[in-house]
């Protein structure tokens, strides 16, 4: 059930006027905040511009809301936001454990600016063993196919190579792709240092090469015991029938698996085995927040990986308010710590798998555990005062998330003080500096070939990659930087100069940057100062980096579009330390897509994509099977219509294109 309570449109009056109406439609909101049901659900409060507040779940929406409205809150982060609030909808719901995973689930759509918000980051790694007569391993990320097993996640790409090369080394599993296998005629190296056992070329039979997969599966699974105990059965056996060579090969695996699994398993109280376990420890300090996952699977610790949620100063403290609303214990549950804990798990596992044991730094609620056991289908437990090796892996974890957030600290710190220099030097007047924004365009071609520009942003004292975006320069003479820059700058910036000339009360999303960096001398910059004076834009935005003599780092100089002298900061400053970290990846990115680009071109790609009747499954299967678009130039006609899809007339309208 779904209600909305808001204020009511009004035509634009006196500013007298306004005030009344403002009134009345406070009274209006309290009077439908009095109104609502004394049931569990979930409460969302709105400004006057429609943005998302808080989100909030209660087990009781009118006592939990009410409270909001009915107490002085002062100057504080809950007097700020109750001050804003024009509207807001409520949900109910069946159950507090639903509340829990509908609040968090509109947490992560919504993005409030006043809960702690853990951003998805990019999925988890897997090790993924693939259905085949002779399964091979391989590093997967993304979704999954029923067709074949999947162990994991990983905390990192890291670990799985390292899982992967353990069982290469135990097991001698293969990795090559099937295109490889199936075209192999003797044996590759892997198989010379003893990290295959060359199915390949038939060098074990399928049964036996089976009996290892089955191994490698158990011993990801946590059954090493079992693992071992059947190889300690295999090497008697050989043994016994004076199959002295095999016995030794199994007599080292035991050696390779006993050496991996020692201090490798968390054990509880009793001894017995914990399989799978998350490890969570939590540090705040400074008004940021770091929660560190490490992972245990199949009893082995697989590493860690730190999260830093947004918006942990205002959501910890409207948090604290709301659990002294909600929990007998809140007083032992307010901390800031405990918040950040409980925001993690809730949003974390709403997409991820939740393992059945839980090692936390901090006491979370009984219910949002419970919650978690609802909607993963298994009993979870979470234990807070772990022993023994529990206690150990805890401590690192703890140490782990330390040393991260001291870190970030410390970065942003300096991001922080590189941004203030960088603004003192130029004399600019930013109205907030940590919403400063650079944007930094390069250049880059072999030769005049694969021309292409790069326009990398720089904002809240950090590089923004999700904002970059590069440019194919078309139409110019080949190595003609100048005309490349300034078809660049057109591109990038005649848009916004439209909008800001017909709207100069522009939407926030359309801004100019507060500098724009041109890695050029003053060729580039007079370059730039035309596009500008052409688009009625600010000469003063632009700042050419100049190499300084002998190019070398440390001396370069800055260059201005509007006759102001060429400034030199000096090679210790930390100005000019953000200036060449700016400038250095805007040269990464263009370098790294310009290249790609001319492989793209080299290797005939193109071509193969504009043959007509060849889609993207055609092509896939076509650069499957022959390894590669030169293995397809190289192809006969009757060597491409084997390849299911490819007719005799496509095949050689393909042949053609590629001769």
């Amino acid at each position: 059930m779904n209600e909305t309570t808001s204020l009511p449109e009004e035509e634009p009056a006196a500013p007298a006027d306004s005030s009344l109406s403002a009134d009345a439609g406070r009274e209006r909101l309290l009077a439908e905040v009095l109104a609502l049901p004394g049931l569990p659900g979930v409460y969302r409060y709105f400004d006057a511009q429609d943005a998302v507040l808080y989100v909030g779940k209660a087990r009781d929406l009118k006592k939990r809301v009410s409270s909001y409205f009915q107490k002085n809150h002062g100057g504080t982060r809950i007097g700020h936001m109750v001050g804003k609030i024009v509207r807001m909808e409520t949900t109910v719901v069946r159950s507090e454990a639903e509340a829990l995973l509908l609040e968090n689930n509109l947490i992560k759509t919504l993005n409030p600016r006043y809960n702690i918000l853990f951003r998805d980051d990019k999925s988890y790694p897997y090790l993924k063993i693939v259905s085949h007569e002779f399964p091979r391993m391989a590093y997967f990320r993304g979704a999954v196919d029923r067709r074949h097993r999947y162990f994991g996640p990983y905390p990192s790409a890291w670990a799985v190579k390292e899982s992967i090369q353990l069982l290469q080394k135990v097991f001698h599993l293969r990795t090559c792709e099937d295109t490889v296998f199936n075209n192999r005629t003797r044996p590759c190296l892997l198989y010379q240092i003893k990290r295959c056992s060359g199915p390949c070329v038939d060098y074990i039979a399928a049964d036996d090469y089976a009996r290892d997969v089955a191994n490698a599966e158990r011993f990801l699974l946590g059954q090493q015991q079992e693992v071992m105990d059947g190889l300690q059965a295999q090497m008697m056996a050989h043994a016994e029938a004076l199959q002295f060579e095999q016995a030794a090969e199994i007599r080292n695996q035991l050696g390779a698996l006993s050496k991996v699994l020692h201090q490798q398993s968390v054990e509880d109280n009793t001894g017995v085995s914990t399989k799978d376990a998350d490890i969570l420890a939590v540090k705040v300090q400074g008004g940021r927040a770091c929660v560190n996952l490490a992972m245990v699977r199949g009893g082995r610790h697989l590493g860690d990986r730190p999260y830093f949620p947004a918006h942990v100063e205002d959501g910890t403290e409207i948090a604290a308010d709301a659990a002294e609303g909600e929990a007998a214990d809140a007083a032992a549950r307010s901390s800031p710590e405990v918040q950040v804990l409980e925001a993690f798990i809730a949003q974390h596992y709403l997409d991820s798998e939740v393992p059945p044991l839980l090692v936390l730094s901090h006491p979370v609620g009984k219910a949002l555990i419970d919650a978690l056991t609802e909607h993963s289908g298994t009993r979870v437990t979470a234990q807070h005062q772990p022993r023994d090796a529990r206690r150990a892996w805890l401590d690192m974890c703890i140490q782990g998330a330390q040393l991260k957030l001291a870190r970030l600290l410390s970065e942003e710190g300096s991001q922080q003080a590189r941004t203030r220099a960088l603004v003192e030097a130029l004399d600019l007047s930013p109205e907030n500096l940590d919403t400063f924004r650079i944007e930094c365009f390069d250049i880059s071609h072999t030769a005049g070939e694969s021309t292409q520009a790069s326009c990398v942003v720089f904002e809240t004292h950090k590089m923004q990659n999700a904002q970059y975006r590069r440019y194919n320069i078309e139409g110019v003479t080949g190595g003609d930087d100048y005309a490349a820059m300034r078809q660049v700058l057109t591109r990038r910036y005649s848009k916004i100069a439209a909008v800001l000339a017909d709207a100069p009360a522009a939407p926030a999303t359309v801004r100019m940057p507060d500098l724009v960096l041109v890695d050029g001398g003053r060729g580039q910059v007079s370059m730039a100062r035309e596009v500008f004076e052409e688009l009625g834009l600010d000469l003063s935005l632009i700042v050419g980096v100049e190499k300084g003599e002998g190019r070398k780092v440390g001396l370069e100089e800055l260059v201005f579009a509007d006759g102001r002298q060429k400034v030199y900061l000096g090679k210790d400053s930390a100005a000019l330390m953000l200036v060449a970290q700016i400038r250095d990846e805007a040269h990464r990115f263009a370098i790294t897509g310009m290249r790609a680009r001319r492989a793209s071109v080299r290797t005939g790609g193109s071509r193969l994509e504009d043959i007509p009747g060849v889609g993207p499954k055609k092509r896939a299967k076509l650069l499957q099977r022959f390894g590669g678009v030169r293995g397809v130039g190289h192809a006969s006609v009757e060597d491409l219509v084997t390849v299911e899809g490819i007719s005799r007339e496509l095949a050689e309208e393909i042949y053609r294109a590629l001769h």
